[in-house]
């Protein structure tokens, strides 16, 4: 892929996210062009990649779509989020657990604390736009920290996806989720191996039931 089709894939990609294009919007070609400032070529490249990852669809005349996420596929999603941050908390825990005094433990649990208070400070303020990429990067700083190199990896596979759902619910679900981290935050920076993996699961399975909740809720307005 060319620079400039990553470029608009980037750009793209974190205007869906952050529902500046929200599911169902028409993206066309010549739209495209005058926003990146690009030619059809770039523009092109990017909406086959952006399609490859679930954020765009096309059908045939129809054009290119912003695409709308279904519940099985948030589904699983939220299983697989499980799987891997039950992991990496769980790593996470164990350093500070067995190295307590260790430069980087310090430093990381120093750092953590204060994205936990960013988050939470944003989370109280009437323009919550800053949640969505602090809430992802809060869970790859633990996987991160962490250590588990292919968990970590699946985890950035599908950060943008979660941050997408994240961003649709951040104004009912923002300052909840944010204690929950403070709470997950906590536990970790205790060595609470046991702890930090049973707050982590109840985190994902609460934003699973309320992403439901709120997805049932739009189905019978728009019904």
């Amino acid at each position: 892929m060319s620079r400039l089709a990553d470029d608009v894939v980037r750009r793209l990609r974190s205007a869906i996210v952050a529902g500046d294009l929200p599911p169902g919007d028409r993206l066309t070609e010549s739209q495209l062009c005058a926003t990146y400032d690009v030619s059809r070529v770039p523009v092109r490249e990017a909406l086959k990649q952006l399609e490859g990852e679930g954020f765009v669809e096309s059908r045939a005349y129809a054009g290119v779509r912003v695409a709308t996420m279904n519940a099985d596929e948030a589904v699983d999603l939220f299983a697989v989020r499980k799987t891997i941050e039950s992991a990496t908390v769980k790593r996470c825990a164990l350093r500070f657990r067995r190295t307590p005094d260790h430069p980087d433990v310090e430093v990381f649990g120093k750092g953590l604390e204060g994205l936990v208070a960013t988050g939470c400070g944003a989370a109280d303020s009437a323009d919550r736009s800053e949640l969505p990429p602090l809430n992802t990067e809060f869970h790859l700083s633990l996987a991160e920290f962490g250590g588990h190199t292919s968990m970590l990896s699946l985890l950035r596979q599908v950060s943008a996806k979660i941050e997408w759902l994240y961003a649709m619910d951040v104004d009912v679900r923002g300052q909840h989720s944010w204690e929950e981290h403070r709470a997950i935050a906590d536990a970790v920076r205790c060595g609470d191996v046991a702890g930090a993996r049973r707050l982590m699961r109840r985190h994902i399975d609460n934003s699973l039931e309320g992403y439901l909740l709120r997805h049932t809720e739009r189905r019978g307005e728009q019904g």
